[in-house]
């Protein structure tokens, strides 16, 4: 490595470890002075408050990276800029990228380092972390030490094309109450509807209580019920555990790739167009989500470069420029995401226009200026 690169590399390093820091400082002040009430009132361990916000690092780290890489790297080559420094280096020979080979190579090792953390890392401690706030510091106090709290209102698509329902499930004795099962087929007409009382897991299957079964002819879509049986109890076919209950309360946002495909594999046949589309855009944006690192980095090295004035001013004018860039790119990312939502566009287009648009745009503004 060239001294030149290991000098620019130290600068950058140091920036971006000091941005981080301060992000992830921030985040936990602000978060520890909104719960300090539940803390004191739940009567909440250090070590558990602790833990807590450990859990948080990992989110923390994917979500500040983008624009702590930006403003390290803007930071560092604005300020070059400012005393000269890339006169003398442009008037030694070097082209644009001989000069900025640093700053993409560390933009690239961000980018696999979200990449990796994202997958290894945020899924378990999202867990960690919904598990510590459940059950230390959200839960009744009289209920803390007894395992986690009964969710309420459950609603999700499951196979077979079924909506379920569900007033309260407890995850501890693996009991539903108050359950509504729709059933559709593939053409969104409803052929089956389950109400009953009370549902038991018996290990192997759900035994439903005081159930009720209607079943209607999918070809006559407005004729009354074909048939309405009832039963006290009755072992029912339904293919999803406790478990496949309680893994619905775990946001699309913390999953990994292969979690969120399997997802949408298991619910792709549910007969939920727009939720499975939405999911493939979910998909799609997480595997695109760590190259803004690498993109909003090229883009804005041009203007770092160009960009002249007095050294007193220099660390104003790299953070407006890298808050700009990013604003405008998270808000062309938006808009994208929310068009292939919508169905106006494919959800493989929606996640990858603002990424190509910009890494065009990029090149472009290099190619002319450099």
């Amino acid at each position: 490595m060239r001294i030149l690169d290991r000098y620019i590399l130290k600068s950058i390093l140091v920036i971006f470890a000091g941005t981080v820091f301060t992000f992830a400082f921030l985040f936990i002040l602000i978060d520890l002075f909104s719960n300090l009430q539940d803390f004191i009132s739940k009567n909440v361990a250090l070590n558990v408050i602790v833990q807590y916000y450990i859990s948080f690092l990992p989110s923390i780290i994917v979500q500040t990276s983008t624009m702590a890489c930006l403003i390290s790297v803007l930071f560092t080559y604005s300020s070059l800029n400012a005393h000269n420094e890339i006169i003398a280096i442009r008037a030694s020979g070097m082209n644009f990228w001989q000069i900025t080979r640093p700053a993409l190579v560390f933009a690239l090792f961000v980018s696999a380092l979200v990449f990796l953390v994202n997958e290894k890392f945020v899924p378990q401690s999202s867990m960690i972390n919904q598990e510590i706030r459940d059950t230390e510091i959200k839960i009744v106090p009289s209920l803390k030490g007894h395992g986690l709290p009964p969710i309420h209102n459950l609603t999700f698509y499951g196979l077979k094309n079924r909506l379920f329902f569900i007033d309260i499930f407890d995850p501890n004795a693996n009991e539903l109450t108050g359950i509504t099962i729709i059933g559709h087929d593939r053409h969104q007409n409803l052929v089956e509807k389950i109400v009953a009382l009370k549902g038991n897991w018996t290990g192997i299957a759900w035994k439903f209580f005081n159930c009720q079964i209607t079943t209607y002819n999918s070809a006559l879509p407005n004729d009354p019920p074909s048939n309405i049986r009832m039963s006290l109890e009755k072992l029912m076919d339904i293919k999803e555990t406790p478990k496949d209950f309680l893994r619905q309360r775990m946001d699309i946002s913390a999953m990994n790739l292969r979690q969120l495909h399997g997802y949408i594999k298991r619910f792709s046949g549910s007969g939920a167009l727009k939720t499975t589309t939405n999911l493939r855009v979910d998909l799609h944006e997480k595997i695109t989500f760590p190259l803004r690192n690498f993109i909003l980095v090229l883009i804005g090295l041009p203007f770092a470069l160009m960009a002249g004035g007095r050294r007193r001013g220099m660390t104003f004018t790299s953070i407006a420029i890298a808050l700009v860039i990013g604003f405008l790119y998270y808000v062309s990312d938006a808009v994208g995401l929310a068009l292939a939502k919508g169905g106006a566009l494919l959800p493989w287009e929606g996640a990858w226009i603002t990424p190509i648009l910009f890494t065009l745009m990029a090149l472009f503004i290099i190619f002319r200026n450099f």
